[in-house]
């Protein structure tokens, strides 16, 4: 007896669902420049890794006693591998009721993430996918109330157990936007990518303002908003970008992050950073052209570039070990830290404990961003948040001053207790406050008095700044090595390895919540 009939009629029903939508469906989606969720999922695996759960969910259609038509759930997930290291995904179907969420066929997303988290294994997201639709309620017969459809405990204990991601390759709205932002990293893609709570119809309605989709929540809103972090050219671009974030992560909290070869100098002394930062404290400089000579060469992966630009973070490998990386940026608002700056900061620090990256900060801050703007935006209260944040860290913490550190926000460089070590550049100065500002209002009376208050005021400025140098805060104790800036990189490789046996006995889940998207 064989059961060859029943594996050739099971294998008709899989084509009917891997049909999709129909070809109508496919050619609709198509024509708007986008990949349908099969194609995507071709781009995410390694070939012939994809293995789909759930294949025969959908709607069937009867002859008789024979099977007519399967119209499949707007839902695929499944496993696949990326650089031969296994995840979970799902991945919503526009061509199917335009990816409706409460138009799924039993809660497929839920038994991925089930999956995900049972097996500490990375999950995706691949979102192209509506909220609710009224047509369910004629469907089912009634209304109903919402529940927790994002997930409730289950994904808060994901965001801490192992690495989220989700990629924004069409129009979300409701869930899945919420769901966009639920994760450690995400990207949309440039032109054809919208998120929004609710779209343009809906907006109509409660608002009366008429407003089409792009305007409401495309990149120029939603990148600069903070709520996406990363923009691509295509969606082959974001699905590319996935795979290499993951690249800097473990599968989860339990392991440590992945290694890779390096053949990258460890001793690489570059002379370019003799001259990066300039003498003159008013010019700027590259801040790329830093990590360039730091980190391994091609290796950092910046996150949120059009957001709080003030700072820049990401991920990157130093020897191949993979760390967190920050750098203040003074082609924005001089670097100092604002709200959103601040916001990013977080993020970083909140990934590199829930992971067990080394964090590496090459600091530039000239303080708090001040101003009425800020002050509406509750600058404050994000700085008293940040306080909070650095102290409760137990990653392993390096910092390098390359020039200034002044206020609150410059003493975020340094760590009280935990593995942490700091190196000051030759261009190194800080204090409470600044000089410039600082004179005007410790010397106020002095100043005003003088026959010429302006020479007075210069006089005052001229004598601290002849004792700001470096030199005499490490005759004090106050930094413990300042170096030549040539050996950065040696000195951070020499961290990063008596960082890592710290790393390892901190493997596992940190006590109560770890990030917080």
């Amino acid at each position: 007896m064989s059961w060859r009939k029943e594996v050739e009629e099971l294998k008709r029903q899989e084509a009917m669902a891997r049909e999709m939508g129909g070809l109508a469906g496919v050619e609709f989606q198509h024509n708007r420049g986008k990949l349908t969720i099969r194609e995507r999922i071709e781009l995410l695996a390694d070939p012939g890794s994809f293995q789909e759960i759930g294949t025969l969910a959908g709607t069937p259609t009867w002859d008789g006693e024979k099977l007519s038509n399967l119209k499949p759930s707007n839902t695929v997930i499944g496993t696949c591998r990326i650089a031969g290291r296994k995840v979970v995904f799902s991945g919503g179907d526009f061509t199917i009721r335009g990816g409706a969420s409460d138009a799924n066929v039993g809660n497929k997303r839920g038994h991925a993430e089930n999956f995900a988290l049972s097996a500490r294994l990375p999950f995706i997201h691949l979102l192209d996918a509506t909220g609710g639709s009224v047509r369910t309620f004629e469907q089912i017969g009634h209304t109903y109330l919402p529940g927790n459809a994002a997930g409730g405990g289950r994904v808060a204990e994901m965001l801490n157990t192992i690495p989220v991601v989700s990629a924004v390759l069409g129009s979300v709205a409701g869930l899945p936007a919420v769901q966009a932002a639920l994760c450690h990293f995400n990207v949309m893609v440039k032109k054809t990518s919208q998120v929004f709570v609710a779209g343009p119809k809906v907006v109509e309605q409660a608002t009366g303002r008429t407003i089409s989709k792009e305007d409401l929540g495309d990149e120029r809103v939603q990148v600069r908003n903070g709520v996406i972090m990363n923009l691509a050219d295509s969606e082959s671009g974001a699905i590319e970008q996935v795979r290499r974030f993951l690249s800097y992560l473990p599968s989860s909290v339990y392991e440590a992050p992945p290694k890779l070869p390096c053949d990258d100098d460890k001793e690489r002394r570059e002379e370019s950073l003799l001259s990066i930062v300039p003498n003159n404290r008013r010019k700027i400089y590259d801040p790329r052209k830093i990590l360039d000579a730091v980190l391994d060469k091609n290796s950092f992966f910046e996150m949120s570039p059009f957001y709080g630009r003030a700072r820049m973070t990401g991920l990157a490998r130093v020897n191949g070990l993979p760390c967190g990386v920050m750098i203040n940026n003074p082609k924005f608002n001089g670097g100092s830290m604002d709200v959103a700056a601040g916001e990013k900061t977080l993020r970083l620090l909140d990934l590199c404990d829930t992971f067990h990256l080394p964090l590496v900060y090459f600091a530039d801050e000239p303080g708090f961003s001040v101003g009425l703007e800020q002050e509406k935006m509750g600058i404050v209260r994000a700085g008293a948040r940040i306080v909070t944040a650095m102290s409760a860290s137990r990653t392993p913490y390096i910092c390098f001053i390359v020039r200034q550190l002044y206020g609150v926000a410059g003493g975020l460089h340094s760590r009280s207790d935990g593995f942490y070590r700091r190196y000051a550049w030759p261009s190194t100065h800080g204090g409470s406050m600044h000089i410039e500002g600082g004179t005007a209002i410790a010397y106020k009376r002095e100043i005003e008095e003088a026959l010429d208050p302006d020479a007075k005021r210069a006089e005052i400025e001229a004598r601290l700044q002849a004792i700001s140098s470096p030199l005499r805060n490490a005759y004090a104790f106050g930094i413990e090595d300042i170096i030549d800036p040539r050996d950065t990189r040696p000195l951070l490789v020499d961290f990063l390895e008596d960082a890592w046996p710290v790393l390892l006995t901190q493997l596992g889940p940190r006590a109560g919540l770890s990030y917080r998207p």
